[in-house]
């Protein structure tokens, strides 16, 4: 006999997990993932401290020096900063302490799917604005949007996943003026774009900037995220979150990583000239078109010939591109984003090989 299997929430009955293909390949790009490990001084430090923890010991629940340390870094008191295991986490916190049934989030698509995710499965309601066709969000627009769904969280994501597309500060300004609860600005890629919402956190304005040491810091493997919001959200986050949620080797990696800033600024400069130069190559690729980018990666589209469904070519090439051992991020079949895929930005030989390969395989999705 099959013993009866109790049903999750009704409301989670559609919900699919959030993937990324991890694939075996020589150039993995399709994760947003730094290309370089963090500096080897970085390594020899952390392990240093964490040799010296004792270990049967709870950690310092309020992560007390690691806040110390960033806000040091980032010009803002302690107390308006909150950690946690990566962005995701301390989204998912925010929606727990905001969100919830009978209230709404509103996001402003194409964007990160793990924002409606997120908010889906804390039980919020998740409305969306269009973005523009360039994947700009509308000011007007936005405003519209919360005037009539009056969100208790509207979410921007800047520079914006997967189009790279950063917000202007005067949009995030506007938006914030015009809602009537939180903004939270995702800025997960905040650090390779020329402009931040960080100057415009206040303690009268109930804005939120959310980032990671994922990707600038090298740190994807250590699930370390933060955000800079004012005093009074961070103590609402602080009741919810759950005791001790921050392990000790992760925090020393937050604050170790610190020391290293000038090789972080370097890696981050070299990939913008990178992403630039990688721009140029697909810009010269007869076949793709290439959108402007303030992030780690690229997207490109490939047009459909006539009569061919949304997303068919584009899905051919990246099905060619893993057979020539390089991944990328499809979305060719996504909604808005029909013909796209995404490239993280990797080393000038990553890179390099990604656009042969892509070269070599433009002809067969054309002509299969």
């Amino acid at each position: 006999m099959i013993p009866h299997r109790l049903r999750p929430r009704d409301d989670l009955g559609a919900l699919e997990g959030y993937h990324s293909p991890q694939l075996q390949v020589s150039v993995r790009l399709n994760t947003n993932e730094s290309p370089f490990a963090p500096p080897p001084g970085f390594v020899d430090d952390w392990l240093d401290a964490v040799r010296d923890v004792p270990l049967h010991r709870y950690p310092d629940r309020g992560a007390v020096e690691l806040r110390r340390e960033l806000g040091a870094r980032l010009g803002q008191p302690p107390e308006r900063i909150f950690c946690a295991n990566g962005s995701n986490e301390v989204l998912q916190t925010l929606l727990l302490t905001y969100g919830g049934a009978g209230r709404r989030v509103a996001v402003f698509e194409p964007t990160y799917a793990l924002h409606s995710h997120i908010a889906r499965i804390t039980g919020t309601e998740v409305v969306v604005g269009e973005r523009r066709a360039d994947f700009s969000v509308d000011a007007e627009e936005a405003g519209r949007l919360v005037a009539a769904t009056d969100p208790v969280v509207v979410l921007l994501c800047s520079p914006n996943n997967p189009t790279g597309t950063p917000d202007l500060p005067e949009v995030v300004e506007a938006v914030a003026a015009a809602a009537p609860g939180l903004v939270v600005v995702d800025e997960a890629y905040g650090e390779f774009a020329d402009r931040s919402a960080l100057e415009l956190v206040a303690e009268d304005r109930p804005l939120v900037v959310v980032r990671t040491y994922s990707k600038v810091w090298s740190m994807a493997a250590m699930r370390l995220g933060y955000c800079v919001a004012p005093e009074w959200v961070v103590g609402e986050l602080e009741k919810v979150v759950l005791p001790y949620h921050l392990s000790v080797p992760t925090q020393l990696a937050g604050t170790v990583a610190l020391r290293f800033e000038t090789e972080m600024a370097a890696r981050v400069a070299w990939l913008v000239e990178e992403r630039r130069r990688l721009a140029g190559e697909l810009e010269a690729t007869e076949g793709v078109m290439v959108f402007p980018s303030g992030a780690n990666f690229l997207l490109l589209r490939v047009p459909d010939g006539p009569g061919e469904p949304p997303g068919t070519r584009a899905g051919r090439l990246w099905e060619r591109l893993l057979a020539r051992d390089v991944l990328v991020r499809d979305f060719s079949r996504w909604p808005r984003l029909e013909g796209c895929l995404r490239v993280t930005v990797g080393t000038r030989a990553e890179n390099d090989q990604f656009v042969v390969a892509l070269r070599a395989a433009l002809p067969e999705v054309v002509d299969p």
